[in-house]
């Protein structure tokens, strides 16, 4: 078998040496009839050219020439309208915050005056320079009324930018009140103070937490009476406060920062309670302190 193979593949190298020296070689024997039988196939390739729909090359041109559709004009209607309304939209905020920037001023000179209770300055005198300052507070609420009141019906849209403001308004007045009255500057008598109406009201969570931001400067105001002398003055404010609590928890409040304020007032009566603890104990106070616990007491 070995010997038959390599016949084989030198007769086949011989054929093709001479066929490439040969310059017009003869077709192999076994060529000749595989030549003669075998016939390939013509392949016909036809192109298959697929026109565009009439529509599309309307589409193209116009969109060559820079032609404006129906569709493109509304859209770019609608966006120069966007336009216009976010730019008044700014234009108005910023105004309102310009005014919202006021009423913090002027809030924090008037916070800076009645901080002079805490030591122990003639409350009648402290009041007065306080009060100085409402007829500006209501000046500028009123501009701020004039300013939102050109957008009827967004009063809530830009709420947000004086609601701390407001907040801290509520807080100082309501504090200035219980000064003079021993009592709570409730939410109508708060707004007619401001001189607010039903366009441009006072809204009701402002109102309930600045009352607790009013709260919180009961504590200190307690314990600086005590030391002035004033051992009458826990039992009032825990008193207030006891009542002013069980208000509150006669609303639902959810999980926010109202909710939040609200607990924090606990933690003020818990104060005042234990100063006017102490007083009992130490026996100190005015003739008419039993009466007045036994009222806390039932309260």
């Amino acid at each position: 078998m070995m010997k038959s193979a390599s016949r084989t593949a030198l007769i086949l190298a011989t054929a093709l040496s001479h066929r490439s020296l040969n310059p017009n070689p003869s077709t192999p024997f076994f060529l000749r009839n595989a030549s003669a039988t075998v016939s390939l196939p013509l392949i016909s390739y036809t192109t298959t050219v697929t026109r565009r729909p009439s529509s599309c090359n309307n589409f193209c041109t116009s969109m060559a020439a820079g032609d404006s559709s129906p569709t493109s004009a509304a859209v770019e209607k609608q966006f120069d309208k966007f336009r216009f309304s976010l730019e008044e939209s700014g234009n108005l905020r910023d105004r309102i915050k310009a005014v919202a920037t006021e009423i913090d001023s002027t809030t924090r000179i008037m916070h800076s005056i009645l901080l002079l209770v805490h030591q122990s300055r003639p409350i009648p005198e402290v009041l007065e320079k306080v009060n100085s300052h409402v007829d500006k507070l209501k000046q500028l609420f009123s501009k701020l009324a004039e300013i939102v009141g050109e957008s009827p019906g967004q009063y809530y849209r830009y709420h947000g930018d004086w609601r701390s403001e407001t907040q801290q308004v509520v807080s100082l007045l309501a504090f200035t009140h219980w000064l003079e009255t021993g009592s709570l500057l409730i939410h109508t008598e708060m707004e007619q103070k401001l001189e607010l109406n039903s366009e441009f009201c006072l809204d009701v969570e402002d109102y309930l937490t600045g009352i607790c931001f009013m709260s919180n400067e009961l504590p200190r105001y307690v314990v600086n009476q005590v030391t002035a002398g004033d051992y009458d003055c826990p039992r009032k404010v825990l008193k207030f406060l006891t009542d002013l609590h069980a208000s509150f928890r006669m609303l639902n409040l959810r999980n926010d920062f109202l909710r939040k304020k609200f607990d924090g007032m606990k933690y003020d009566l818990r104060k005042v309670e234990e100063v006017y603890y102490d007083v009992k104990i130490r026996g100190l106070g005015s003739k008419g302190v039993a009466e007045g616990d036994q009222s806390v007491q039932e309260s």
